[in-house]
């Protein structure tokens, strides 16, 4: 009979890379959360942020392998958009947010950056300050399951989870940690991190960030994410509602936003005139704001009902949150509550400039 093999870590990370540098190459296929990356080799250092971006290389991919293109036609490009550094591999490796493009220059269909960032362009004499607070629910890597909950059953009651300790209340902070660290070593602008309502739920918040780098950010810690689940075979879910049948609270991307007007002096006049915008607009909002989001904006687990716009001071059940700090100096920033987990950041960022800074 054949014998068992022994599983060695190879420890080659401390192996010398004769000067050359790792570069990943990360951007978003056809489909909602289709994270895809490869690596190339550079024989070139190239410093985080956007300062380097134009040291390096467009590269392409099959798009008939990720739906964005078909197979008689299926390069697509992947212009880089901005440097991170690499806490995976270390050193001076890097990893590279990218965007895509046909073979003619074209932003694709799918690539929500381009318009996002001539938005942010258009309005930038506004200063948009932004910062999103990202939910997401680990499962079981083998049977898409809550952590937390016994397969095939519940957990206790929600109530002792939300910025929980302790065995049993904080579940799954080992990923958290390493993800948190991952971010800041990376050059990511997260800001906190908490346990949610809902058992094995938690969240990260990333900002402030002017402009389209929140939708960098977000997408990059998303990446992050995902690639440190993969230590510890846990899938991490963004869908708005993970558990359908009882007492639970879904998972949201709620979305804080002020200009250079709600933040200077009269920015609460501001503020109240961006609300009716707003309402005018709920339904173009909701119709982009992520994927089965009907399942969490039902009026309850601090949410409102998707049908109706609301917004009041200090109200976690209302479409729009105004902080009390808020309405206390007259000025500052309002909360949008409606985005779903699984929301796309470039296209809520877009949005919230447009309706609010437009005519």
């Amino acid at each position: 009979p054949a014998t068992p093999q022994t599983t060695v870590n190879m420890d080659y990370k401390n192996l010398d890379q004769g000067g050359k540098i790792q570069a990943e190459y990360v951007w978003l296929g056809g489909k909602l959360w289709d994270i895809r990356s490869k690596c190339r080799t550079l024989d070139f250092e190239v410093k985080p942020g956007y300062e380097d971006i134009k040291k390096l290389p467009d590269w392409n991919y099959d798009g008939s392998s990720t739906e964005q293109a078909p197979g008689h036609n299926s390069e697509v490009i992947i212009k880089p958009c901005k440097v991170y550094r690499d806490p995976f591999r270390g050193g001076k490796n890097i990893i590279v947010l990218c965007d895509t493009y046909d073979n003619k220059g074209n932003a694709l269909e799918t690539n929500k950056r381009a318009s996002c960032a001539a938005a942010m362009e258009k309005y930038k004499s506004e200063e948009p300050w932004f910062g999103l607070e990202q939910e997401y629910t680990m499962l079981h890597g083998d049977v898409k399951w809550p952590l937390g909950f016994p397969k095939g059953g519940y957990a206790g009651p929600q109530g002792p989870y939300y910025c929980g300790v302790g065995t049993g209340n904080a579940i799954g902070r080992e990923l958290v940690e390493a993800h948190y660290r991952a971010c800041l070593y990376s050059g990511v602008n997260i800001s906190g991190i908490n346990a949610e309502v809902m058992p094995s739920q938690w969240e990260f918040q990333v900002g402030p960030c002017v402009g389209i780098e929140m939708g960098d950010d977000l997408w990059f810690a998303r990446y992050l994410m995902l690639r440190c689940s993969e230590f510890y075979n846990i899938r991490c879910s963004f869908a708005p509602k993970p558990i359908e049948e009882g007492d639970w609270n879904g998972a949201g991307c709620h979305s804080n936003f002020s200009t250079k007007g709600t933040r200077g002096e009269g920015g609460m006049k501001v503020i109240e005139g961006m609300m009716a915008k707003l309402e005018k607009n709920h339904k173009k909002h909701i119709d982009a704001y992520g994927e089965d989001n009907e399942k969490r904006l039902t009026g309850k687990h601090e949410t409102a009902s998707i049908e109706k716009f609301s917004y009041g001071v200090a109200n976690r059940g209302a479409s729009i949150r105004i902080p009390s700090s808020t309405q206390a100096a007259g000025k500052g920033y309002f909360e949008d509550r409606r985005p779903a987990a699984n929301c796309d950041p470039y296209t809520v960022t877009q949005l919230l400039v447009e309706t609010c800074l437009g005519e």
